[in-house]
């Protein structure tokens, strides 16, 4: 406003007219941690197509998933996303890390229970360890380099003075042997299978690549912009994915604390962000009650800001080298991708079920009602084939216990409206707080929320009943002032996915 008027004549001055409208946030934005072939370490790259993640992060490695994931999102509909390579140089190419031995359990899929490692990496080549059965449910271990042999007999996973660990870590001069946990396996499931174990280096044959990777890692640090600390400073991400804590699991790099570590630290991040939802996948080779034990007994998570997904799904394996042609991989990066194609297709209210997993050649296993019926509750949702209509998400739920958000799609809506309603209304803060402040908040939020309903996220005939925004007096005494503070409520009413279609028959003998 001119400060004075002075000489006759017209004056146009710009006058702020009051309105500024909410621009809604984007809601696919997924964020992947994992082992890559190349690339920057622990730093967030922005990714827009798969050519510009080959060109930074190379293409599919043996015993990794970062590249089939990525790949799978973009091919579900995935748009931008955001990639993290963890590891070390010596996990990938650099320093050459220790000689292991993955040493298989007697359990059904053979999950490696224990790992040897040498006592004297630089004199590790040619190690071996056999393992052969015993009387009397017990085992015996041999050492051998060269003309070297160290053979102990008796041994068992239990207590005592034949346990395994306790009479080869004290008395072998080659190996050190180290327990990898696995859920709910008894102590002759755990015993390591008869063979012969030879120490290699994670280069052999491809496999152990994220043999120096830890949950330490994937949490990475926010002052130096790394893992998920990095993530904090990326508002974009709104969900976290990290398939290659399962390589590291099937691998015997990670033991189940291990994975529960880095799974929470994943979820910690979202919840405290506030803006994003974390994918969880569950352990391999698992059948439905191994996976609800897990579910309910390991993974015991409760947050309304994670979804899991079971099983896994099979798909092409494209990998140089590779001895199939296909291969099993966990299905967080499938469901980021219809997560984004669903908020593309439809809205980001639509809860992101009955959608086809694109790439997917099969599953895991193939689920019956009945057991998705003790899963779902839980909060794991399925994926399912049916016959005619191909490979679909069949679930849509959060894994937390709070009934009031137990549906996926209600927690993405609420992130979508509060960021939005955060970005928009940034102008807001040092005006005077005073009638007109209050009265612009609310036309501004309620235009944007009525912009929401229109679209169908929110439930209601007509606004009042979607949604209100309350800015007053009464929410704003003068104590509240005078602390220079603008309390605006709002209440939202949001669409909630019909999960149960229930349809009533009856005989019908119309009169006369």
């Amino acid at each position: 406003m001119a400060t004075s008027y002075l000489t006759p004549g017209v004056y146009v001055e710009e006058v702020d007219g009051g309105s500024k409208p909410i621009e809604g946030v984007g809601t696919a934005v997924a964020a992947f941690l994992g082992v890559a072939e190349k690339g920057p370490i622990g730093k967030a790259v922005m990714i827009a197509n798969w050519t510009q993640f080959t060109d930074q992060f190379g293409s599919f490695i043996p015993g990794a998933y970062l590249a089939h994931a990525v790949y799978a999102y973009f091919n579900n509909g995935g748009g931008l996303c955001f990639v993290v390579r963890v590891g070390s140089e010596a996990a990938s190419g650099g320093a050459a890390p220790a000689p292991v031995a993955a040493i298989a359990g007697k359990a059904g899929g053979a999950p490696t229970t224990l790992r040897a490692l040498p006592k004297d990496a630089s004199a590790a080549d040619g190690i071996t360890v056999e393992v052969a059965d015993a009387p009397d449910d017990t085992f015996n271990v041999t050492v051998k380099r060269g003309t070297t042999e160290e053979k102990f007999e008796g041994l068992t996973m239990g207590r005592g003075a034949k346990n395994v660990f306790e009479v080869v870590n004290k008395q072998s001069t080659l190996v050190t042997l180290e327990e990898v946990k696995v859920a709910g396996l008894s102590l002759t499931d755990r015993a390591p299978a008869p063979g012969t174990y030879p120490l290699a280096l994670p280069s052999t044959g491809g496999a152990l690549v994220v043999q120096n990777v830890t949950p330490a890692m994937y949490a990475g640090n926010t002052a130096d912009r790394t893992g998920l600390g990095g993530l904090e400073a990326v508002d974009q991400v709104t969900m976290v994915c990290a398939p290659d804590i399962m390589a590291a699991y099937q691998q015997g790099v990670l033991d189940m604390d291990g994975v529960k570590a880095a799974q929470l630290d994943i979820i910690a991040h979202c919840e405290r962000m506030g803006d994003r939802v974390a994918i969880i996948d569950t352990p391999p080779d698992l059948n439905a009650q191994e996976v609800l034990d897990w579910r309910m007994n390991t993974a015991g998570y409760d947050s309304k800001y994670a979804a899991m997904y079971y099983p896994w799904v099979q798909v092409a394996d494209p990998t140089p080298g590779a001895t199939s042609t296909t291969m099993m991989m966990p299905p967080s990066a499938h469901m980021a991708g219809i997560w984004a194609r669903n908020d593309g297709e439809r809205g980001v209210h639509k809860a992101p079920a009955n959608e086809i997993v694109r790439g997917a050649l099969g599953l895991g296993i193939n689920l019956t009602n009945v057991e998705q019926g003790v899963l779902n509750p839980t909060g794991v949702n399925c994926i399912r084939a049916f016959p005619g209509r191909g490979i679909r998400v069949w679930g849509a739920r959060t894994i937390s216990s709070d009934p009031s958000w137990r549906y996926l799609n209600v927690r993405r809506l609420f992130n979508y409206v509060e960021k939005s309603i955060e970005n928009g209304t940034q102008w807001m803060v040092f005006e005077p707080n005073d009638y007109d402040l209050w009265a612009r908040a609310k036309r501004n939020i309620s235009a944007f929320l009525k912009t929401v309903w229109m679209q169908g996220a929110l439930f209601g005939q007509n606004t009042d009943e979607a949604f209100y925004v309350k800015c007053d007096a009464e929410n704003n005494p003068i104590e509240t002032r005078d602390a220079g503070q603008l309390i605006i409520d709002i209440g939202i009413a949001p669409v909630k996915p019909a999960e149960f279609v229930i349809i009533h028959i009856s005989q019908y003998a119309p009169e006369g």
